[in-house]
């Protein structure tokens, strides 16, 4: 991987200081102004790589590496760091909060206008959105954890304080969006006869089989899936129709923002009222994988070893987890329908049952079916390979790893990026939420489909579409200036697409940095594919390596204080080199070669003092 996870976080760290601070005070808003979703993904600019990745931890002044602080220096030293970061955080929350201490989730400035309607007023802007649920979940996790680690480390009471009542807002605000999940839930259910019916029909019938069988085939695998869909009781997404009558079918997800007519959801903690929805009662693809990544984060094992979520909490989570379930098995089970000739996936561009039809939405799907194949126990090798076989040529289609030419279609999707519309109750579009993620998606795909195959080759394959996704998007960072570094600049990437910003987009930045952590992960902590004929040939050299040294010491070629040392270091070499050969067979090889030679030479001397040489 030439891409550089570690170095390319910390130039993201120094840009963002140098862009967010302003006469000693945190500068909030990019781009799109100031709201709920965007100082949030400002922040986790900071915060992601800081509590998920060890080495640029941020909660432990004694911890904190040397590069890092001078990343941050103009934050302040190691000791003031995390104090900043602390009141830092505490603005964000006391900023989306209402005067009744209720927390908020407006999409604010993310929202625009229908093409040709009016502008948005205040209410609809205020409109709760999944976007700011997911978001928050992920920050308010990033915060409870960041001061569980750093309160040990403090004895200052006023300090104690502070973080007490950071933790509180957080712990309030993570309930909040957890409820907001549970009642943006959706079921949409449909005849497999009418218009959604036939749109979902065609998608899937990769084999040009008679639409009755399709239905039965996919009514079939899905039978597991509607049968727990009855368990969906709380919030939104109760199924009110007959699933049992063969000519239905159904899509689950999570709609836009609170779908209209949710019920409120039970809790013991105080949130404040639960505001009426007004979202259409159908999944939107893009809704639908950012609320599936963030329930990733409450299962996640740093949220479960550090204890982030309370007793209420963990109720909650158990209802969202099976949203979460059925919309993994949903979405694999459609995305990879058939496997003969085709999938559905492998048909790109990705149709949705609306009409609405674009490489992006096949992007996204390859997330949910990867997440379902990984959750079912069908993902291997051929199945992952095939699922990065379409990022390739998403990366081409997108004129990522082609060159592109002056206003060509496909680059819409990198600028002004996809509109996505947002309906009413009664479908009737009153709003539109922009995406332009592409290029950031991709990588993530890129790295996580990397981090699931086994074999060696195929995954290096994965991180070359990787490395040419960076260097895609390193052609977008702003160029100079104070918000330099930060993204993004299509133009620079694809000349005359986009005129040089005057802000950054922390939309875009905060996936950037996503996309390194996730690089980051899988070079932390997933080992390198285990190439069987290498294994085997390290094994047979740590077994002769073993024999010679047993056969030496019975000959009582290690006399002496100096042989002595060296029988001690070969030991230790051998059980270091047998330690490897799972995870890293070429090392374990390395090693075993390396003491087969020192064994050798130590026989040939041996030999040679014999003979009187």
């Amino acid at each position: 991987m030439r891409m550089q996870p570690r170095q390319e976080i910390l130039d993201i760290w120094r840009a963002t200081v140098r862009s967010c601070l302003r006469n000693g005070d945190w500068d909030w808003g990019g781009r799109s102004g100031s709201n709920s979703i965007s100082d949030a993904e400002q922040l986790l600019t900071l915060l992601m790589p800081a509590t998920k990745i060890p080495v640029l931890a941020l909660d432990d002044p004694d911890r904190i590496d040397e590069e890092v602080i001078e990343a941050l220096g103009a934050i302040g030293g190691a000791i003031e760091i995390p104090r900043r970061l602390v009141r830092i955080m505490t603005e964000y929350f006391v900023r989306y909060t209402d005067d009744s201490g209720a927390p908020t989730f407006g999409g604010g400035t993310y929202l625009t206008p229908v093409e040709g309607g009016p502008d948005l007023t205040e209410e609809q802007r205020s409109m709760d959105v999944v976007d700011s649920f997911a978001v928050s979940v992920t920050l308010t996790l990033a915060t409870i954890g960041f001061v569980k680690v750093y309160r040990p480390s403090t004895q200052r009471a006023d300090l104690r304080a502070q973080l007490d009542k950071l933790e509180e807002m957080a712990s309030l605000r993570l309930t909040a969006a957890m409820v907001g999940l549970l009642r943006s839930f959706s079921t949409s259910v449909f005849a497999a006869t009418d218009e959604f019916g036939i749109r979902l029909c065609d998608m899937v019938n990769q084999d040009e089989l008679p639409r009755r069988e399709v239905v039965a085939a996919l009514r079939a695998q899905l039978r597991d899936t509607m049968a727990s869909l009855r368990n969906v009781v709380v919030g939104s997404g109760q199924v009110t129709e007959d699933l049992d009558n063969s000519e239905m079918l159904f899509e689950c997800g999570w709609s836009w923002g609170t779908v209209a007519g949710a019920e409120e959801v039970e809790t013991t903690e105080a949130i404040g009222p639960q505001r009426e929805g007004s979202a259409e009662n159908a999944p939107y693809l893009y809704f639908t994988v950012i609320a599936v990544d963030a329930i990733d984060d409450l299962n996640s094992e740093r949220t479960r070893l550090l204890g982030l979520l309370n007793e209420e909490q963990q109720r909650l989570f158990r209802i969202l987890q099976l949203r979460w379930e059925l919309t993994r098995r949903y979405w694999a089970t459609v995305a990879t329908f058939g496997n003969r000739r085709r999938w559905p996936i492998e048909d790109i561009p990705w149709r949705t049952t609306d009409g609405d039809r674009t490489d992006y939405y096949t992007l996204q799907a390859t997330s949910l079916a990867v997440k379902g194949l990984v959750a079912s126990g069908r993902g291997g090798d051929e199945e992952f390979g095939r699922i990065g076989n379409v990022l390739v040529e998403l990366a081409q289609r997108g004129r990522i790893t082609r060159r592109a030419s002056p206003d060509e279609p496909a680059l819409v999707v990198h600028a002004p990026g996809k509109q996505v519309t947002l309906n009413d109750a009664t479908s009737k579009p009153i709003m539109t939420w922009n995406v332009n993620e592409f290029s950031t998606v991709l990588l993530q795909r890129a790295t996580t489909v990397a981090g699931l195959l086994n074999n060696a080759r195929h995954r290096s394959e994965m991180l070359e579409l990787a490395d040419e996704v960076w260097e895609h998007l390193l052609r977008r960072r702003i160029p100079e200036g104070r918000h330099q570094g930060l993204w993004d600049h299509a133009g620079g990437a694809f000349p005359a697409l986009a005129p040089l910003p005057e802000a950054p987009s922390w939309y875009l930045t905060e996936r950037v940095v996503q996309a390194l952590v996730n690089a980051a992960q899988l070079l932390w902590e997933r080992p390198f594919p285990r190439a069987l004929n290498l294994a085997t040939f390290a094994q047979d050299l740590i077994d002769e390596a073993e024999y010679v040294f047993d056969r030496e010491l019975i000959s009582g070629t290690f006399a002496g204080e100096a042989m002595q040392r060296s029988m001690r270091s070969i030991r230790a070499t051998l059980r270091r080199a047998q330690s490897l050969v799972d995870g890293q067979p070429g090392t374990a090889a390395a090693l075993a070669s390396t003491l087969l030679l020192q064994l050798n030479d130590i026989t040939t001397g041996q030999q040679k003092a014999s003979e009187g040489i």
